[in-house]
């Protein structure tokens, strides 16, 4: 499997090169797991390398965190059974890494904060009344 695909490619970079601004908080893009084991990494960044990804790591221990990694070293990982490390093609998020982040250190895992943030996504926003005396007894 590619675990880089060009668009991904192009958004882990632009993510990069807004690295500087204040607000910089972007959501991961990409979701990369070992399909036997507990390793989990969300991606946010690629730098300039072209190796070099920033995100969340996961390798299974209870203590999730940020830094960085190479995607060289992920995808040199050879498993049993002639399996590699791979892409959660269907991962997609509006969480910013920072919430990621501390979800997963709160509950564990990656695993375990995808669950309670994908049910939060899911969940369906309330409508506010259009009518602004609407609530008021007005």
């Amino acid at each position: 499997m590619i675990l880089l695909t060009p668009e991904l490619h192009a958004a882990l970079r632009m993510n990069a090169d807004r690295a500087d601004e204040s607000a910089h908080d972007p959501v991961p893009v990409i979701k990369l797991f070992n399909p036997l084991g507990a390793a989990t990494w969300l991606a946010t960044e690629l730098l300039d390398d072209g190796d070099t990804l920033f995100g969340l790591a996961d390798l299974g221990f209870g203590c999730p965190e940020l830094g960085y990694f190479s995607l060289g070293e992920i995808a040199r990982l050879y498993l049993p059974f002639g399996l590699t490390i791979e892409r959660d093609i269907g991962f997609s998020t509006s969480t910013s890494l920072s919430v990621w982040a501390d979800t997963a250190r709160r509950v564990g895992s990656i695993s375990q904060a995808q669950s309670i943030i994908w049910r939060i996504e899911a969940a369906p926003v309330p409508e506010l009344p259009s009518d602004p005396d609407a609530g008021n007894g007005g």
